[in-house]
């Protein structure tokens, strides 16, 4: 009897573990929302969709985006900041929530160094000068000429401040040392008809979102962002290697969590990603999008945090300087 009880009590106990074990050990137990601070349709989404996908697959729960747009993408990002830390709620997004607002915005609700729990690197979008396809200039060195000599009727359009095309304008300007009129828009759909139908001079905008109109004849591309060409273009040199030294500017994505939320799962979805960056069928569609993947290491919590930190030094000044106001 003492032995039958002793056998009862050792089998109650171990009965009574068994759910804190197997919730330790469950994650992910249910769906994970991956909060995008943009509309649907852009880059920032179309990547996060590919991405989720395949990582819902490897951990065995699906990864469900959600929309959260609007003032510049601070909505949704801090929404993803006040989640409860638990690892089912994300953020995908790119440098300019975290880096670039904290010049735009005097103050903004989250800290992005202190508010979030890097995941990972998701890839890097290049970024592509166009002009307007009856624009004299046919190479980079006659735009820079163009530009200068006429940059009382000089225009050149972007997606909205602080929007990707605004940064890749912002940066070449500066480095040009030109004052033209920016023409904002609201988003690059916008700024993309505009464009082809001749109504500004140019635009530096992400490769994905031009390369049809390139392909198509309605712009024409003068140079690429990136210090190597790329591939979907070898015959346009880099802006760099054109004549404008150090010109590089390219938009990162990365997931983010909130603050506190378990390393055990942080690691799990860091994992899952490194599993969709190295699937076959998500590089050729990646690669479609003309977008750069992340190594292993590159796409590691560490690396992400670390450029976070270089972008925020690099773009903070430069956006103070030029002295860009939110809309």
């Amino acid at each position: 009897m003492k032995r039958r009880a002793l056998l009862g009590a050792v089998t109650a106990s171990g009965l009574a573990a068994l759910p804190f074990a197997a919730r330790a050990q469950a994650y992910p137990s249910k769906p994970i929302t991956v909060i995008v601070p943009f509309a649907a349709g852009g880059p920032t989404d179309a990547l996060a969709r590919i991405l989720c996908q395949r990582m819902g697959e490897a951990l065995g729960q699906q990864m469900i985006v959600e929309n959260v747009g609007g003032a510049g993408g601070t909505i949704g990002v801090n929404k993803a900041a006040k989640a409860a830390p638990d690892g089912y709620t994300l953020a995908f997004t790119h440098m300019g929530t975290l880096a670039v607002n904290i010049a735009l915005y005097k103050s903004l609700p989250y800290d992005s160094q202190k508010d979030f729990e890097p995941v990972g690197m998701g890839g890097t979008n290049p970024m592509v000068l166009v002009v307007k396809k009856d624009l004299p200039a046919k190479t980079f060195a006659e735009f820079v000429d163009y530009v200068k000599a006429n940059q009382k009727k000089a225009q050149y359009g972007m997606a909205g401040i602080g929007a990707a095309s605004h940064l890749g304008g912002l940066m070449l300007n500066s480095m040009m040392k030109v004052d033209v009129l920016e023409i904002p828009y609201k988003g690059t759909g916008p700024a993309l008809n505009d464009l082809v139908s001749g109504q500004f001079d140019y635009m530096v905008d992400q490769a994905v979102n031009v390369l049809p109109q390139i392909k198509s004849g309605n712009v024409r591309a003068l140079g690429v962002s990136t210090l190597k060409r790329l591939p979907q273009l070898p015959d346009v040199p880099t802006i760099d290697e054109a004549g404008l030294k150090g010109y590089e500017v390219t938009i990162w994505n990365g997931f983010f969590a909130p603050k506190g939320t378990p390393k055990d799962a942080i690691a799990k979805v860091n994992q899952a990603l490194v599993t969709a960056l190295s699937d076959e069928k998500v590089k050729v569609r990646l690669t479609e999008l003309a977008v750069d993947l992340p190594s292993a290491q590159e796409a590691s919590p560490e690396a992400l945090r670390a450029q976070l930190k270089a972008s925020i030094d690099k773009w903070v000044p430069a956006v103070k300087a030029a002295g860009v106001k939110p809309e």
